[in-house]
């Protein structure tokens, strides 16, 4: 399935975490270890190691709303990432690598999505997506509903969380998107889980859920040696390191990553993490 990383901190080039490390974002979008698997019928293990499907990136700099770069190709093959990533400098800034499973490939479907201050982004699946698409859409805001330009669950689940709050308040506005999604998707019959590994921002804050049906959700891991993300980023300059929210560590140092517990909902808030329990609402 999908790749993807949030930071916050000091500003740093978005190249020390999307393309210097030894496990880094690019080096996933060929060579991912961690969940990558779709439950599709018939496919062996290990069918889906690559994230090729499209890519994007997000930051903020000195305006209110962030910059946004996606593309239809994969990520190892646009030379475009490998220069702007060297040369934008931000202290907030997401990354996403897609490896398709509802909707096709194409620009628009690409990751982040952006409304006025917000990103988002997500790895998993609304099982059946297909079959509840129109009662989902249906209860997206007038004014949001033409703003959805591909054809992906994400980015209907983003519009959605919108409508129900979550530029107010993220975690009761994700909590009601998704228990809208789950109740959709049981009066339809569809037995498949839905799978909700995603991260936001506002600009200012990063907030990310692990939650899934059946309690197997993608991965989500914190940084938790935030001193060793100096030797990560393989830079000599001192100073204090960030936090970072993504879905497979950076590296092989397992001591500098910490699993996020099944149902949660994390907060990444003038400096400091923390985890709460997630419940859809009913």
């Amino acid at each position: 399935m999908c790749r993807w990383l949030a930071y916050s901190g000091p500003p740093i080039y978005l190249e020390e975490l999307i393309v210097k490390p030894s496990r880094s974002l690019l080096v996933q979008s060929r060579f991912a270890r961690e969940n990558y698997l779709v439950d599709i019928e018939g496919l062996p293990d290990g069918a889906f190691p690559t994230n090729g499907d499209g890519f994007g990136i997000g930051w903020y700099g000195d305006r209110e709303f962030p910059g946004v770069y996606r593309d239809l190709r994969p990520a190892w093959s646009d030379e475009n990432l490998l220069s702007l990533s060297a040369h934008i400098k931000s202290g907030l800034f997401m990354a996403h690598l897609r490896a398709a499973y509802h909707g096709i490939v194409q620009r628009s479907n690409s990751h982040p999505f952006a409304y006025r201050n917000w990103l988002f982004q997500h790895n998993g699946e609304i099982s059946g997506y297909e079959q509840i698409k129109r009662q989902l859409q249906f209860q997206v805001r007038d004014d949001l509903f033409p703003l959805i330009r591909g054809t992906t669950d994400t980015e209907t689940a983003f519009y959605l969380a919108i409508t129900m709050g979550l530029c107010e308040d993220p975690k009761a506005g994700m909590e009601r998107m998704i228990g809208e999604v789950e109740n959709t998707r049981a009066k339809a019959g569809i037995e498949q889980p839905v799978r909700f590994t995603c991260a936001m921002t506002d600009g200012k804050n990063i907030f990310a859920v692990r939650y899934s049906s059946d309690r197997d959700s993608k991965t989500l891991y914190v940084n938790h040696d935030r001193e060793g993300m100096q030797e990560l980023m393989g830079d000599e300059t001192p100073r204090l390191p960030g936090h970072i929210v993504l879905s497979e560590p950076l590296d092989d140092c397992s001591d500098r990553w910490d699993p996020v517990p099944e149902s949660s909902f994390v907060r990444v808030c003038q400096g400091e993490i923390e985890i709460e329990d997630f419940k859809p609402a009913a």
